[in-house]
């Protein structure tokens, strides 16, 4: 590895700008070291999808919020370093880095061992929504690594749409649709459904399905019709997921970041099939991780 990209979380903490400190020295000692790296520096609101290409390693500074915002622009060919600018554990109010498994205490000999092509590679899956317009349009959404929400966009409105499973078909009102990755059940799916209800779906997966199934939950779906479609209101699923809209205007939400929109009559396929992530960790896989 030798072209190398830290794309960090810049605010007003001084805690981000002593990590990127200590990570930039650290960097200009393993050039020294391997005889020269290419390594360019950018802020999380200036980067683009063209600093992305041709990367041997994208070092992501900050906690898991500024991985997921700048994931998207990552292909599936180029490994992804996290490091914690400022963990919990060292402060309260710091970030608990759920991705970031390297820190500025340990970077030294993670980096080393990235480079050296010795780190633990995880090859995530991510989700995407495909939405076809009644125009004719279509427009892939980015890729998610946590969840991907769809609803209407004026929350305090019902969403409205017709789902459709293979050959299973229902009309629903909820307040929206949460798709979730298998290691994205810690962020708002746990928040989502009662930890009986999420005990309760995570026992239909098999360690064999998480590296292509995903769960979906309707939010707030009336207990009549949780019973009269109980595949539409919890499952884990590797099947695509389509939804026709019945609302005059909503979204599609990946991982909290960009909203995109469509109208009624549009619709929306959901699946687990968007380029993977390949993400570099050093003391245990991620699956390790979400079930230690």
């Amino acid at each position: 590895m030798s072209d190398i990209l830290v794309v960090y979380k810049k605010n007003f903490e001084a805690v981000h700008d002593a990590s990127l400190d200590i990570i930039t020295a650290e960097l200009q000692l393993c050039s020294k070291e391997r005889g020269g790296l290419r390594v360019d520096i950018r802020a999380r609101e200036r980067v683009r999808r063209a600093d992305f290409i041709g990367r041997d390693l994208v070092i992501v500074l900050g906690g898991d919020g500024t991985l997921t915002s700048i994931s998207h622009n990552i292909d599936a060919s180029t490994p992804v370093m996290g490091v914690n600018s400022h963990p919990r554990d060292q402060d309260p109010e710091g970030s608990f880095g759920f991705y970031m498994d390297s820190n500025v205490n340990t970077f030294a000999e993670d980096v080393r061992q990235a480079l050296a092509g010795n780190a633990i590679v995880n090859d995530l899956p991510r989700l995407q929504a495909i939405i076809d317009s009644t125009s004719g349009n279509r427009f892939t959404t980015d890729p998610a690594m946590n969840d991907l929400l769809i609803a209407n966009t004026h929350q305090y409105a019902p969403s409205k749409y017709h789902l459709r499973r293979g050959d299973e078909k229902c009309e629903q009102q909820s307040s929206g649709l949460l798709f979730s990755t298998w290691l994205g059940q810690g962020a708002w799916l746990n928040h989502a459904i009662s930890k009986q209800e999420l005990s309760h779906l995570k026992s239909k997966v098999s360690p064999t399905q998480i590296e292509d199934h995903y769960f979906v939950v309707a939010r707030d779906l009336p207990h009549d019709k949780r019973e009269a479609s109980p595949w539409a209101w919890m499952d884990w699923t590797n099947e695509a997921t389509i939804i026709t809209s019945d609302m005059h205007r909503g979204y599609v939400v990946p991982d909290g970041w960009d909203e995109v929109h469509f109208n009624r009559g549009a619709t929306i396929t959901v699946n687990a099939e968007a380029p993977r992530l390949r993400l570099l960790t050093f003391r245990q896989s991620m699956i390790e991780k979400v079930t230690s």
